[in-house]
């Protein structure tokens, strides 16, 4: 409508009220002035205000001030009522763009079960190797639906979804505030204010378990010196014996009738010396695995009863939960003696240096102690994703009961930790236990 204004086509600009005009008293100004210095008035019916007017310009910023604030009244009593909100550990969703949830009678979550199915086949594809551009690209293939209702699928929902803690029943509050009332902008909370989280809030489409272990194989992907490739359930899963890197897929003879795929070290070339470990074909890594896995189940009465005293031993959390507890009562009281030691120095005169000093001490003693309390979480999380591996482990094992006639996509998902190749005859597969066939 200004654009309109400057170019001729409005000589008039008839408003309800200033506060309807802008948000601030600069806009407001400014905008008014523009339009001023080329004849266009504008008229405030609310305040009966003409911007032509001598007196218009005074008026205009006692009122743009007046709206200002009672827009900043209004921002902060709105903040208010969602912190108090989350304080209560009252969940709010907006359901139109999440996938697998919609808004139950009593405004609890409900699953979706149409959508549900999407969300456990990205959970188990990251598992079974695939990285979030691949799920996106598989996820696109089959025409499911994305959250906001479309087919085409990018890496960042993907990513989105495997991080979002909602899928396992609990829910984190405010990750979000609102930095400027004015421009509405947001930012990721990062400590500003106090988040909250509920645990067992709703129904679960994930089981902690996994979602957990997800959490861990995700740090282990980024965590790597090497960028994790997930481009096929073969990326990242097979090592060169030789220099210890990962075979990747290369294409032989891509334009013609001969093409085809192989994995070889993707190192096999570099640096003086080349390795002399051979490529694989897909049919070779699968006809491995088969063999492998068939071994496995020779011995799998003698490994189930071995599995469960090494659950005992890898994934006992007593004595890490314990110290967990001591930690944060620790930091607890430190919090505590910090308010006081900087409450005091308000309230008496002391020497600044001697403050300063007791000061730094408990500070120093408060991040050692949230440094070993975040060391115990971590430890307690890779034990818990290592308990959910093995069990999953320990429930395909005993799934099955014959052989292993043909590859199963889903066993060697679940069950291989890598594949490690020294040699056409010398292919050793290293199961989720650490068992070495």
């Amino acid at each position: 409508m200004v654009a309109d204004a400057l170019v001729g086509q409005i000589d008039l600009i008839i408003t309800k009220s200033v506060s309807r005009f802008a948000r601030n008293t600069v806009d407001s100004l400014t905008t008014v002035r523009k339009l001023k210095d080329h004849g266009i008035e504008v008229y405030f019916e609310k305040e009966n205000v003409w911007t032509l007017d001598s007196k218009g310009e005074l008026l205009i910023t006692i009122m743009s001030s007046l709206a200002q604030e009672e827009s900043r009244s209004i921002s902060e009593n709105t903040t208010w009522g969602h912190r108090k909100r989350f304080a209560d550990g009252k969940v709010s969703v907006a359901y139109r763009r999440f996938l697998g949830y919609d808004k139950g009678t009593d405004r609890k979550m409900v699953v979706n079960e149409k959508e549900a199915p999407t969300i456990r086949l990205i959970y188990r594809l990251y598992l079974e190797g695939l990285s979030t551009h691949s799920i996106a690209a598989e996820l696109t293939r089959r025409e499911s639906k994305t959250p906001s209702g479309k087919t085409k699928w990018g890496s960042g929902t993907v990513r989105s979804i495997l991080s979002n803690e909602k899928y396992k029943g609990d829910a984190l509050l405010q990750k979000r505030y609102t930095v400027n009332f004015l421009t509405k902008k947001t930012k990721k909370n990062e400590g500003e204010i106090p988040q909250y989280y509920v645990t067992g809030d709703h129904e679960a489409i994930i089981s902690p378990e996994v979602f957990d272990l997800v959490q861990a194989e995700i740090a282990r992907r980024n965590g790597g010196k090497e960028r994790y490739s997930g481009i096929s359930i073969f990326s990242n899963k097979i090592k060169c014996g030789e220099c210890g890197s990962w075979y990747g897929s290369k294409v032989w003879h891509s334009t013609d009738k001969y093409r085809r795929v192989i994995y070889r070290c993707n190192h096999k070339f570099d640096g003086d010396k080349k390795c002399d470990t051979p490529h694989l074909t897909e049919e070779e890594i699968k006809a491995a695995f088969v063999r492998a896995f068939n071994r496995l189940l020779t011995e799998k009465d003698e490994l189930l009863g071995n599995l469960e005293l090494i659950q005992e031993r890898l994934c006992d959390n007593t004595a890490l939960e314990k110290e967990k507890q001591t930690l944060a009562d620790e930091l607890n009281v430190l919090a505590g003696m910090v308010e006081d030691c900087i409450g005091e120095n308000a309230r008496v005169v002391q020497d600044q240096e001697e403050y300063q000093k007791r000061y730094d001490e408990l500070v120093e003693k408060y991040e050692k102690a949230k440094a070993r309390y975040e060391e115990v979480e971590t430890a307690i999380e890779a034990r818990m994703g290592k308990q959910e591996q093995l069990n999953q482990f320990i429930k395909d094992l005993q799934a099955r009961d014959g052989v292993l006639e043909e590859f199963d996509e889903r066993l060697w998902g679940s069950m291989v930790e890598y594949m490690t190749v020294y040699g056409k005859g010398d292919i050793r597969v290293t199961f989720k236990d650490g068992t070495e066939v």
